[in-house]
C-alpha cells in the first residue's frame, strides 16, 4: 500500500500522558482481540512484521505510533475483550482508550477492524459510541471475508452497513464507510487505500480541534 510504503515505528505509549504532542495527524486502527488487526496492517503496509502479531490475543496493551511522514501517524491501538487479562489492566485501558478516541485533537479518523464472522460486537459498538462523540470519520474493516463465501459475505456487508447507517452515519453527521477484507487473500486492500489515503491528503488545518 502506497501511502504505509514508508511506516516505521515511531514511540509506544502506555499512559495518555506518554503520548506526543498532538501536533499532527493520526489515523487510528483499533478491533477486538483477534479480528486480525495486526494482520491488516501489515497487509496494508505491505510488511511483514510493522505490527505485532500475537498468538495470545491481548498480548499486546500498547498505544504505538508508525511515522508515515510528514508529521502523519498510523496508531495501532490495543486490541480489546481480551479474556485472559486482569480487570486492572481492562479497566486502565478501558478509561485510556474512551479519552484518546473522544478528545484526542491530532486523530482524524478510526479504522476498525471486524472479523466478518462476529460482527458489531457489544465491544465494537462501545468502541462506535466513544468515537462517535468526535463527529470523525469511520471506516470499517470486515475481516477474514476469505471464510465465508461470497455470497455470505456480501449478506453480512449490508447488514452491517445498514447498522452502521442507522445508528452511527448519516443522522448524526458522522462519515461512516464499511468494506469486506481479507489478508490472507489480499482483498480489499485498493479499496482501503483510497479512503485512507483520502483522509491523509485532507489539510490538518481542517482537522477539528476538541482540546483547547
Amino acid at each position: 500500500m502506497a501511502i504505509f510504503k514508508n511506516a516505521s515505528y515511531y514511540l509506544s505509549a502506555h499512559h495518555l500522558s506518554d503520548l506526543p504532542p498532538p501536533n499532527g495527524m493520526e489515523i487510528a486502527f483499533a478491533g477486538r482481540s483477534n479480528a486480525g488487526k495486526s494482520s491488516a496492517i501489515n497487509t496494508l503496509a505491505n510488511h511483514n512484521r510493522l505490527a505485532f502479531v500475537s498468538k495470545q490475543p491481548g498480548r499486546t496493551q500498547l498505544i504505538n505510533f508508525f511515522s508515515l511522514g510528514e508529521n502523519r501517524f498510523l496508531v495501532d491501538l490495543p486490541g480489546y475483550g481480551y479474556a485472559k487479562v486482569p480487570q486492572t489492566i481492562k479497566d486502565h485501558w478501558q478509561k485510556t482508550l474512551a479519552t484518546y478516541l473522544s478528545e484526542r485533537s491530532s486523530l482524524f479518523g478510526l479504522v476498525l477492524i471486524m472479523d466478518i464472522r462476529h460482527p458489531l460486537t457489544p465491544l465494537d459498538q462501545q468502541m462506535l459510541e466513544w468515537f462517535s462523540l468526535a463527529k470523525k470519520p469511520i471506516h470499517i474493516l470486515l475481516t477474514k471475508a476469505d471464510k465465508l463465501s461470497r455470497e455470505s459475505s456480501y449478506k453480512v456487508l449490508k447488514l452491517v452497513q445498514e447498522e452502521i447507517n442507522s445508528r452511527w452515519g448519516s443522522d448524526l453527521g458522522i462519515e461512516c464507510s464499511v468494506q469486506l477484507f481479507s489478508s490472507l487473500k489480499k482483498q480489499g486492500t485498493d479499496e482501503a487505500e483510497k479512503i485512507i489515503g483520502k483522509w491523509l491528503n485532507t489539510r490538518i488545518d481542517n482537522i477539528p480541534n476538541l482540546i483547547t
